[in-house]
């Protein structure tokens, strides 16, 4: 069992505004990953502030304009920041507010804080311009930048006591960060294409006549652009399948927040699969409607109850 902090002492002023810098950043700039939160109670949503500001903050550098050479100098002074909050060297009044709120979320949660450190190493291979030969490939960047971030959740939401099969629990955590991310690559891939960057595994391209890449808006010549689609489709709802099973270890507020944005992301993945070429026109998004449905389904606890139904079938 993992345990978790569900009510906090005096929070300090400095520290109230350093978690209010966190969830504003969070608010403004995580649209999906703020629906989710949103559903949890103050401390938990706090300290899952503290988190993606940090994220925010590494991704920016490799998402930048600076030279390569300087991205990887920011993103190394950003792990010895981090070193500095491991060892507790940030004291309340120091004047980064993202690094005194996640000091204060490391002292009252148990989070794993090197999955930080391997966003920064997925985050350097950006800036590498590393490809990805084969899904093995790509699933280790997919663990750095995406199932780290799960694994670290889950440190703050903690699992029920007597939940059966937690010690699975960051191992389903993972793995739904990967189902997450590879949505994002397949939303993203017109995006990315524009910014040099190609992240689908090369020998999936080529299975499907679509080694040339996506500079257009339209596939390219030739190419099965809705079969590579749907094959990346089919790979991503697998790993909804078995990261879902984290849902029944979580508390009813963690679940929801958890069900939330992984509802979210399901539901990305099936306008995707519906409209394959949709993503070489413009991003494809959900309505705010349809993103506060996903949440309330969340909160009534019916996808964590029907990962359980069908656990259990499979047990039986």
């Amino acid at each position: 069992m993992i345990r978790t902090v569900e009510s906090e002492q005096h929070v300090s002023a400095p520290v109230l505004a350093a978690y209010s810098y966190c969830e504003a950043v969070t608010g403004q700039q995580a649209r999906n990953f703020a629906y989710g939160i949103r559903l949890l109670p103050t401390p938990k949503r706090r300290a899952m502030s503290a988190l993606y500001a940090f994220s925010r903050r590494v991704d920016d550098i490799g998402d930048g304009t600076l030279a390569p050479d300087v991205k990887a100098a920011r993103l190394e002074d950003t792990r010895a920041l981090l070193a500095r909050v491991r060892e507790g060297g940030v004291d309340e009044d120091d004047t980064d507010p993202v690094a005194v709120a996640l000091s204060h979320t490391a002292a009252y949660f148990p989070v794993p804080l090197g999955g930080l450190d391997e966003l920064i190493d997925g985050v350097l291979m950006d800036v590498r311009g590393e490809t990805y030969e084969t899904w093995d490939d790509l699933k280790v960047y997919c663990r750095c930048v995406a199932g780290a971030i799960g694994r670290l959740s889950l440190g703050v939401f903690g699992t029920e006591p007597g939940a059966r099969g937690a010690e699975r629990a960051p191992e389903y955590a993972d793995t739904l960060g990967l189902a997450l991310q590879l949505t994002n690559i397949l939303r993203d891939v017109r995006e990315d294409a524009a910014g040099g960057r190609t992240y689908l595994p090369a020998d999936d391209l080529a299975k499907f006549g679509c080694s040339a890449g996506f500079n257009g808006r339209t596939p390219p010549e030739g190419s099965d652009f809705a079969g590579l689609v749907h094959f990346e489709v089919r790979r991503a709802r697998t790993l909804f399948a078995e990261g879902y099973r984290l849902l029944p270890m979580l508390d009813r507020r963690s679940g929801a927040c958890v069900a939330a944005m992984a509802g979210i992301y399901r539901r990305l993945l099936d306008r995707i699969e519906r409209e394959p070429e949709a993503v070489l026109r413009g991003r494809v998004s959900l309505p705010g409607r349809e993103k506060a449905y996903v949440a309330v389904r969340g909160l009534s606890g019916l996808d964590a109850r029907h990962v359980s139904r069908r656990t259990v079938r499979r047990r039986t």
